[in-house]
């Protein structure tokens, strides 16, 4: 199971106040039994309610959280309408809308980033190939995202995590691979919270210890 995670120099550069916390794990059971999906419905219900303290301001760009991230992707080359995983839930828990369960470990990283507020995900180590790395893209490196039928590969000079086969999650956290996202046959992974500047770190070290309590109450068997 052993990996490494790499920050890139070119990423430090660009956000040199930026914070990473990884978290790995093994022996993981991340089936989704009929008492999982009810306890992680209520999870992911109370997590929704607790994002409702970052939306302060009716107008949705213009929360903290937000407002951030976006300056953070004008930095590096995107697509047209790429957010941040954060952006894309609290859009959702603005909204009222419902979170379904997907699998444990998937339910957990998203009631985790809502609750704090921070960009949360997880990666299946077994089917990394080589070491996890953040870095800046040269383009064209391989990535068939969540959903789609064909390659999408990345652009010149985006921020991706990417290994050896090429790109694992694009701008930052904003779209998951097919090869590497965590599935119910998981049994080691990874999670990485981000954050951009002190005052989200403060809520990352919460979360990440949160998310390290929950493992380990739960004994490494399932998420």
């Amino acid at each position: 199971m052993t990996k490494h995670f790499t920050v890139d120099p070119a990423v430090w550069a660009l956000f040199p106040e930026a914070r990473y916390y990884v978290l790995t794990i093994a022996g993981v059971d991340n089936h989704l039994t009929p008492n999982d999906e009810k306890e992680d419905r209520q999870r992911l219900a109370k997590a929704s309610q607790a994002a409702q303290g970052f939306l302060t301001n009716p107008t949705f760009s213009q929360n903290d959280v937000v407002a951030q991230w976006r300056q953070a992707y004008q930095q590096f080359k995107t697509k047209k309408g790429a957010r941040s995983s954060i952006e894309a839930l609290l859009k959702r828990a603005s909204q009222n809308k419902t979170f379904n369960p997907i699998n444990p470990a998937v339910d957990l990283y998203n009631a985790i980033s809502l609750t704090y507020a921070v960009p949360c995900g997880g990666e299946d180590i077994n089917q990394l190939v080589g070491d996890l790395h953040l870095g800046l893209a040269k383009g064209g490196e391989a990535f068939k995202p969540l959903g789609a039928d064909h390659d999408e590969p990345a652009l010149p000079g985006e921020v991706f995590y990417y290994d050896q086969v090429g790109a694992v999650c694009r701008y930052f956290n904003w779209r998951e691979a097919q090869r590497t996202m965590l599935t119910e046959t998981t049994e080691e992974m990874t999670f990485i919270i981000e954050d951009l500047n002190e005052e989200q770190d403060q809520r990352s070290k919460v979360a990440a210890q949160a998310l390290e309590h929950y493992i380990y109450i739960k004994g490494n068997k399932r998420c």
